[in-house]
């Protein structure tokens, strides 16, 4: 046998006023009577005839000695060099995500699993240690090792529901870690199970599923997703998944919402395990939050709403410096959202979160800003121009680029191209000819963006095209930052990445570019 601490010994002084108390004697106090005769009787009768009787205050120092010495003994925690072995390390995985908010029962799934949790708990023996961890959307150690059963029902306790989703491999890996390759050490894992990555995690022989909950009914809301389309500038579509997880069929509605608007109610007939998709396209210059629901109650309330935040289409104020060109007057006023100006000459910068069109204009020093140059007449501060190309043929485009994006411009004549020597590294040539030479670029510079196009709209087929108010429109929308691209959905609770620098890249030039950046949460708060 071996102590745990020897320090519990000094309880043991405890016995030495324990044992002067007993021989001490209780002082008599004097008092004069006139006879004694009586007492005499009285003690006679009192006094001790068994043995038992003699010992009774000495078995009462006795247990009070016993008492003491056991008090001592559980202090210095004694204990067998075999426990120390059989000693056993548990880290409990709970799981708290969103499916464990499913009412199943009097309670919800989480409630279960509590529950169990504490029965686990309870049963630790002497010497056990376990811990804790919280497998919701970030896995994190909610109570380190210890065989504290009060500090462990405290950590168990507070975990709360999440809305999120589980990650329940993240979670198994950091209980390995806890374990250490402890020789008694497993994992117990308290989940509904409702995740792919369960029927791997289970062929662990170190890991023990305990399945919470039941099959319930259930008609979800898998994905939604929204993205501003990329023809059409006030153009948005919705992609929407359901399935139905119950084993009968269900009639259910689908409602769109934007900003407490109703945009669009679908019925929904689902047969057992069906899963339904379908993508929606509708027109706003408006954005907000795009809300979609299900108007089926079931065990899981969570997965019958899903939200996407639209962005909003601002008016681009375009200023369109020409001597005369109907193609491009016509072609910028028949893009939505955009505010027109004519101007016969160039001015010092581009228009405040605009775009300015040089027709025939282009100074050598290029104005600041965003700014779209057509059939440049001379060299500037980003090219020299050369001799004209009196049939230049487009041979080969970046069809990648957002840019040329639903453009298809191979073998359309360009009469009359100038060529275009660019001075600026960072350029992207988008449209080449059969000779290799410059048509239509893109360059990225401190004081805007600028697009040349070196073509003459007057001779030839290009403004006849419907790929040209395709490409004016991609200009547009590339000039201006945004690409129509598709904003990925993020489960709640989930950590999110965010390129500042490129955001701030991405706004039109001016002061909104500068201005600070605000974290708007889903209760209207606002957060620099």
């Amino acid at each position: 046998m071996e102590l745990g601490y020897l320090s519990g010994f000094w309880w043991g002084l405890a016995a030495i006023p324990i044992v002067v108390f007993y021989i001490l004697k209780i002082r008599l106090r004097r008092a004069p009577v006139s006879t004694v005769m009586f007492w005499e009787q009285i003690f006679e009768d009192k006094r001790p005839r068994a043995i038992w009787q003699r010992l009774r205050h000495l078995l009462s120092l006795l247990l009070q000695l016993a008492f003491l010495a056991l008090v001592v003994l559980a202090l210095v925690e004694p204990f067998f060099p075999w426990e120390m072995l059989q000693a056993r390390r548990v880290v409990l995985v709970v799981d708290h995500s969103a499916s464990m908010n499913a009412a199943d029962g009097t309670g919800t799934r989480l409630d279960e699993a509590l529950a169990e949790g504490g029965r686990l708990i309870r049963a630790l023996r002497w010497r056990d240690e376990m811990a804790i961890i919280a497998a919701g959307a970030s896995p994190r150690v909610a109570c380190g090792l210890t065989g504290h059963q009060r500090t462990l029902h405290d950590a168990l306790d507070a975990l709360e529901p999440a809305e999120g989703p589980t990650r329940l491999r993240e979670a198994a890996a950091l209980a390995r870690r806890l374990l250490a390759g402890h020789e008694n050490g497993r994992v117990i894992l308290l989940s509904d199970g409702c995740t792919k990555e369960i029927e791997t995690l289970t062929q662990d022989a170190a890991l023990q599923w305990r399945p919470i909950g039941s099959d319930l009914d259930n008609v979800a809301i898998t994905q939604f997703q929204v993205r501003r389309s990329l023809l059409d500038p006030i153009g948005y579509q919705v992609l929407v998944e359901a399935a139905n997880y119950s084993d009968h069929p269900v009639e259910c509605r689908l409602e769109l919402d934007l900003d407490e608007n109703v945009v669009d109610v679908i019925p929904l007939r689902l047969s057992a395990g069906e899963q339904w998709r379908r993508v929606f396209n509708h027109t706003t210059a408006d954005g907000g939050q795009l809300i979609a629901r299900i108007n089926r109650p079931d065990a899981l309330p969570a997965d019958n709403r899903a939200v996407a935040i639209l962005p909003r289409r601002e008016r681009v104020p375009v200023t369109l410096v020409t001597e005369g060109n109907l193609y491009l007057q016509r072609v910028f006023e028949a893009i939505p959202l955009v505010d027109l100006t004519l101007a016969g000459a160039p001015p010092a910068t581009a228009p405040s979160g605009g775009v300015l069109v040089l027709h025939r204009q282009a100074p050598e020093k290029l104005p600041e800003g965003n700014v779209l140059v057509i059939e440049p007449t001379g060299p500037t501060d980003l090219w020299q121009l050369g001799e004209t190309i009196e049939s230049a043929v487009v041979a080969r485009q970046e069809s990648e680029s957002p840019l040329m994006t639903h453009v298809r411009l191979e073998n359309v004549l360009m009469p009359e191209a100038k060529r275009l020597q660019l001075l600026n590294e960072g350029a992207e040539v988008l449209v080449r000819s059969l000779a290799d030479d410059p048509l239509y670029a893109a360059i990225k510079r401190s004081e805007g963006k600028l697009l040349v196009l070196t073509v003459n709209l007057e001779k030839g087929d290009l403004p006849l095209r419907t790929a040209f108010p395709i490409l004016m429109t991609n200009a547009l929308s590339w000039l201006q930052g945004d690409k129509g691209e598709l904003r990925e959905s993020v489960p709640a609770g989930s950590t999110v990445e965010i390129d500042v620098q490129a955001l701030r890249e991405s706004q039109p030039s001016g002061p909104e570019r500068n201005a600070p950046l605000v974290l708007r949460a889903p209760d209207g708060g606002e957060f620099p």
